[in-house]
């Protein structure tokens, strides 16, 4: 038994390691001439499970579009996005219980058989779906996707599935871990991994009693927030605690909101406005000022700085090297006024070239994302511990080269939607490590100072770090982590002799 139960790899592996020759795209037909119907929230819903599984697309980039090509109403457009992130999200839970009724491990079924279960097991256990509608619609699609017999399968095992509650259909999962953190896996759907690093972190702070509020957070569908970029847009109501910029959804479908504004709103979680903020609020701005944001995609804090940039005479350039990203950067600064560069280069050597050139630097690295797991529920499932230690040496090199780049008294933030330590405080405490030219700042002070109401940050506990990790359960937010780093007036660039 592993991690999750009976399978022994991630659930979305499982799927396209699944049975050669079973991948075809669905028809609207099964055998015989039988003609299937699917309602179409559900049939969107499956379709972006699909290339979740299928290309290891995210839900959330796919699924407004999904929507809006298959013209759903406001209400199906609600249940289609239901069934989505409430499948993504506990699909190693579902896939044990799939396992357990089918009698056979997981990464045996036809991926798109098995896509069509786990969208059932969602409504029938999660959900106040009538059982014979998420039965009968999850048989058409088995069907549509795969024939006949696969439908026969797929009302076999939810047949089965459907004579259990599903508080016994945990408790026989649950006996089947071998440790309590297994169990909690399979309770928390989350990877046993990924729950051992959040514990750590929470460790880090001196609470680790707040894991399980933290995993519950996580499999909680968090509300959307809008951003209103300084100067360009007022934010409406209702507003938000911290961010000066950030408010909430009024209600319907967001990007009507954005398109109105000319982008000057778009949709940006409170953390992520709040650590730009604080790079701009960590000294005074002084006319003139350069700032360079180096890993820019898709754009959000971009345009967040390029505003504040426009409202105090900053020049500011941006950095993405995957080019689909950086024409993401380039959209999101359109409703920003004035040139703003798009460089397509790798960071480090961006950075490496421009020394001593910027007053303020963004680095927000490429991380595992286990911080944005409320809104891309499938990454805790797709991540594994070698992406961290693939990833670790990558952002202690963009750190380091960022730190070239500041101008003496140049302050760079180091920002990951990670609390892993490997990619925060292990990040920061390696890049100091050597060097004698640059300081931490304390971060708390600054945040403290941006928000706009009492935020309740870690005391600096056995990181030894003035830096601040906001959380879902505790903040509201996705879980940014923000370091602030100073380079001495007098910076030459020494490192420490080994």
């Amino acid at each position: 038994m592993s991690d999750q139960g009976r399978n022994n790899r991630s659930p979305q592996s499982q799927a396209r390691r699944g049975r050669a020759g079973n991948s075809a795209q669905p028809r609207e037909s099964g055998q015989r001439g039988t003609t299937r119907t699917v309602q179409p929230a559900r049939r969107v819903a499956f379709d972006v499970l699909r290339a979740v599984s299928e290309t290891d697309a995210y839900a959330n980039l796919v699924l407004p579009s999904a929507i809006a090509d298959a013209r759903l109403t406001p209400q199906d457009a609600a249940l289609a996005t239901e069934l989505t992130y409430g499948t993504l999200r506990r699909l190693g839970t579902y896939d044990a219980i799939i396992a357990s009724a089918a009698d056979r491990a997981t990464d045996t079924i036809d991926p798109a058989v098995l896509d069509a279960l786990r969208l059932a097991v969602h409504q029938l256990l999660a959900t106040r779906v009538a059982s014979h509608a998420a039965v009968n619609e999850s048989v058409n699609l088995a069907a549509i996707a795969s024939g006949r017999g696969a439908s026969s399968f797929v009302n076999a095992v939810l047949r089965r599935i459907t004579r259990d509650s599903v508080e016994t259909w945990q408790t026989r999962i649950e006996e089947q871990a071998r440790s309590d953190d297994e169990r909690l896996a399979l309770r928390s759907a989350h990877p046993v991994w990924v729950i051992r690093a959040l514990r750590r972190a929470l460790a880090a702070e001196g609470r680790a009693d707040e894991l399980e509020a933290l995993l519950e957070a996580d499999n909680a569908s968090p509300e959307v927030t809008l951003v209103a970029l300084p100067g360009l847009a007022e934010p409406d109501e209702p507003r938000l605690p911290y961010a000066s910029t950030a408010f909430t959804s009024p209600g319907g479908d967001p990007r009507l909101s954005v398109d109105r504004s000319g982008g000057t709103i778009r949709v940006q979680d409170e953390g992520s406005q709040l650590v730009a903020l604080a790079l701009a609020s960590a000294a005074p701005i002084v006319a003139g000022e350069r700032w360079l944001d180096l890993c820019a995609g898709p754009g959000g804090k971009t345009a967040l700085l390029g505003a504040i940039a426009l409202q105090h005479d900053v020049t500011l350039e941006a950095n993405e090297v995957v080019p689909v990203r950086a024409r993401l950067v380039r959209k999101a600064l359109r409703a920003v006024p004035g040139e703003i560069e798009v460089h397509e280069q790798d960071g480090r050597q961006l950075a490496t070239s421009r020394a001593g050139e910027f007053d303020r630097v963004l680095v927000d690295a490429p991380c595992t994302g286990l911080g944005a797991l409320r809104r891309r529920p499938e990454a805790r499932w797709r991540k594994s511990p070698a992406d961290v230690a693939e990833l670790v040496p990558l952002q202690v090199e963009l750190l380091s080269a960022a730190l070239d780049a500041l101008a003496p008294g140049g302050i760079a933030a180091y920002v990951t939607c990670s609390p892993h330590l490997a990619e925060t405080t292990g990040v920061v405490k390696e890049v100091l490590r050597e060097r004698t030219d640059i300081v931490e700042l304390d971060a708390r002070a600054v945040v403290t100072g941006t928000a706009q109401s009492p935020i309740d940050l870690a005391a600096e506990g056995r990181s030894g770090s003035g830096s601040v990790q906001l959380w879902p359960h505790r903040h509201g937010t996705d879980a940014m982590f923000l370091a602030l780093l100073q380079r001495s007036a007098t910076a030459t660039g020494d490192r420490k002799e080994d």
